[in-house]
């Protein structure tokens, strides 16, 4: 059978049948027609399109136009759907048919999947929350169910943080919360070690060894004694530790110790272990810190623990009683202090020992290239731009950071050996290099005034620095402002003091007097060694003791730029409280004096007025109802007021003159006997002529004991 011929116009299709034919071969050669006479029409819809879009008439980000042949495929695709019916296929989406098994009925297959779709439909709506309150219940468990996933132990952390808030309550019993700490410990169970790691049931432990019982606290530090070393390197678990070394006995506390050996200097450049270290170093006696010290001098101490077992302390007294090389200790601690420096790990107290101790052997490019990287550390930490970025942090983050922030020197004043590096820094740095200490010291300087330490540092750098403007405008000008705080504190008094009297041995005792001439040995040897320096030496030291007159230097910090005025006003102002006060009345005694050498001189009338303001104090009748004692009776005036009688002829002729003339009768008992009796004593003609007649008959009385007969 010949098959059909057709032809295809603009309006229509024309078939032309040669014979007669079925009626499905028709069907089929009149749907076969369509499909041809549609993919004509959207090759011709194509072309003109893409003719549009050249001539800019249709722009290229528009859909394309409808087909033509909509219609006539709407109507082929609904006749293959009746076809595929008939023969028994699947939807369009349903599982493939398995061998084997008996395939179900179209409809019932399409009744499956319409009704899965409506229950999925269903629960997204009945899922989705609506109200702000529904979503964040929501958002709730959905963190839940991530938290249990990621933490195993999440349910039990959960129960711990419960009993925790009810065990640290302050208004809770002491049975109870012995009954919460013996609760908590039992659910933990076996598992201290997971514990000690997460940052919220840590805290729970840390409360539970603060007040279980030593039974309890002993079966937590057995059960972590394994990987104490572990833990000492955990951000979280650190506390734990320190917690754990706060309440250990001494037996406990040497097991610690042994179990650190081999490993300190290790711990020591970890940021989280260092911090162990170190605690374990001020709770140690004079064996344990030994112990922990001598594995940084040498790789030989680390293997061999008996040899850590010696009496001496110092590193020289070690190489000697051991026989170690000093070569190779040189070596290894300088292998070891590079790599704290580094990392700048220098604020720890055993830090510190271990580098004084390593100057004693140390040669001079050795202890020159510490000194210097030192100070690198200290000019480059507390900058002002991580301070401003610090200010905008939340408080939370900045009590975090607010020691972190504070300069490596302001951190390095908590020991003595610490202030020996920082001065040994001030005496052996450039002028460059002082000048970047000095101005990273900004907005501390009273911080570090009223440091027991920091003051040492402060007259360290008033007697060495021969840059008095820039001392002036960042030292001694944020003195000036704390100046009524400082005078009646017993460190915050003490850079006023070395100003006005330098280097007394009242003010200082002699072990600040060493810290203040500490010096490296290599770096201040004379005669040949200094004499084979080389000149052209990467670094070149500055002078120790600086280049400028010392008086000169005084002058200029206390007249020139107006300290003294301003100290003297503020003895004026708080005139009482000073003389009565113990740290006090030494900064009026010097200030009254005119200072060391006279340097207050120029001064004199504002010393006069303050000789006056103490005579006027005095005058004030004896039995005058007040709160304070009078300056005659009170302890501290009462000494201070005889010291200035007999050390300055023109207070004691003011004094007299004004409080003491016709009234020593009543005075002549008590602590005010001193005062009068210095009249007497006095090595100046002048003065014991002014008081000798009046107090003649309370010698011949026997009231006033003569200054012979003492």
């Amino acid at each position: 059978m010949e098959a059909p011929k057709y032809r295809m116009d603009s309006t229509a299709l024309h078939l032309e049948v040669s014979a007669p034919m079925p009626l499905g071969c028709l069907r089929m050669a009149v749907e076969a027609a369509e499909l041809q006479m549609e993919a004509a029409a959207e090759k011709s819809r194509r072309k003109f399109g893409s003719e549009l879009r050249e001539r800019g008439e249709l722009e290229p980000s528009l859909s394309k136009p409808k087909p033509l042949m909509e219609t006539g495929r709407k109507k082929m695709e609904l006749k293959k759907r009746k076809r595929d019916d008939k023969a028994g296929q699947k939807p369009k989406g349903a599982k493939k048919h398995v061998p084997g098994k008996v395939a179900r009925a179209p409809e019932k297959a399409q009744e499956k999947w319409a009704k899965k779709e409506n229950h999925t439909a269903t629960n997204a709506d009945k899922n989705e929350p609506k109200s702000a309150k529904e979503r964040r219940l929501a958002s709730k468990e959905v963190a839940e169910l991530r938290k249990k996933k990621r933490r195993p132990n999440y349910a039990l952390e959960k129960e711990l943080a419960l009993l925790w808030e009810k065990m640290r309550c302050h208004g809770v019993s002491k049975e109870d919360r012995s009954k919460f700490v013996t609760e908590a410990l039992r659910k933990m169970g076996g598992k201290f070690m997971e514990i000690a790691a997460s940052h919220v049931s840590a805290r729970v432990l840390q409360t539970c060894i603060k007040y279980c019982t030593q039974e309890e606290r002993d079966k937590v530090f057995d059960a972590l004694r394994p990987h104490f070393l572990t833990l000492a390197r955990k951000k979280y678990a650190v506390h734990l530790v320190k917690k754990l070394l706060d309440s250990a006995s001494k037996k406990q506390f040497e097991l610690f110790v042994s179990s650190l050996h081999g490993h300190v200097a290790s711990l020591l450049r970890h940021s989280v272990g260092a911090a162990v270290v170190e605690h374990v170093y001020h709770l140690a006696n004079g064996s344990h810190k030994r112990s922990l010290l001598v594995e940084i001098y040498s790789t030989e101490l680390q293997l061999f623990q008996d040899l850590t077992k010696t009496n001496s302390g110092r590193l020289l007294d070690i190489i000697a009683k051991l026989g170690l090389k000093k070569k190779l200790v040189l070596e290894h601690m300088n292998k070891v202090i590079q790599a704290l420096l580094g990392k700048g790990i220098v604020d720890y107290s055993i830090v510190h020992t271990a580098i004084l101790e390593y100057f004693t052997i140390a040669d001079k490019t050795s202890a020159t290239d510490v000194i210097l990287q030192l100070i690198s550390q200290i000019e480059g930490s507390g900058s002002t731009e991580e301070t401003e970025v610090a200010a905008n942090l939340s408080k939370k983050i900045k009590k975090k950071r607010k020691r972190s922030a504070q300069p490596l020197l302001v951190r390095m004043m908590h020991n003595r050996d610490g202030l020996k590096l920082a001065v040994l820094c001030v005496k052996h740095g450039t002028a460059k290099d002082r000048k970047k200490i000095i101005k990273g010291m900004k907005g501390h300087v009273r911080k570090l005034a009223l440091d027991q330490y920091g003051s040492l540092l402060l007259i360290c750098i008033l007697s060495i620095v021969d840059d008095t403007k820039l001392v002036n405008k960042i030292i001694i000008e944020e003195i000036r402002k704390a100046l009524n705080e400082l005078v009646l504190d017993k460190n915050g008094r003490r850079p006023l003091l070395q100003l006005l009297h330098p280097n007394c041995s009242r003010y200082l005792s002699p072990d600040d007097l060493a810290c203040l001439n500490y010096t490296v040995p290599s770096l201040s040897s004379q005669g040949e060694e200094l004499a084979e320096m080389d000149v052209t030496d990467k670094v070149q030291m500055a002078s120790v003791e600086g280049k400028k007159d010392p008086s000169l230097r005084r002058r200029e910090l206390l007249l020139d730029s107006g300290l003294a005025e301003g100290l003297i006003e503020a003895c004026i102002e708080n005139l009482g409280v000073l003389l009565r006060s113990n740290f006090g009345r030494e900064v009026i005694y010097e200030v009254a004096l005119g200072g060391a050498d006279k340097i207050l001189q120029p001064l004199s009338d504002k010393i006069d007025a303050l000789h006056e303001a103490i005579t006027s104090l005095a005058a004030v009748p004896k039995g005058t109802d007040s709160e304070d004692e009078h300056v005659f009776e009170n302890f501290h005036s009462s000494r201070t007021i005889r010291k200035l009688v007999l050390d300055s002829h023109a207070f004691a002729s003011a004094l007299w003159k004004g409080s003491l003339k016709g009234k020593t009768d009543v005075w002549a008992q008590g602590h005010s006997s001193k005062v009068i009796l210095a009249f007497l004593e006095s090595s100046d003609s002048k003065t014991r002529e002014l008081a000798k007649s009046e107090l003649q008959h309370l010698i011949d009385s026997g009231v006033l004991k003569a200054p012979g007969n003492k």
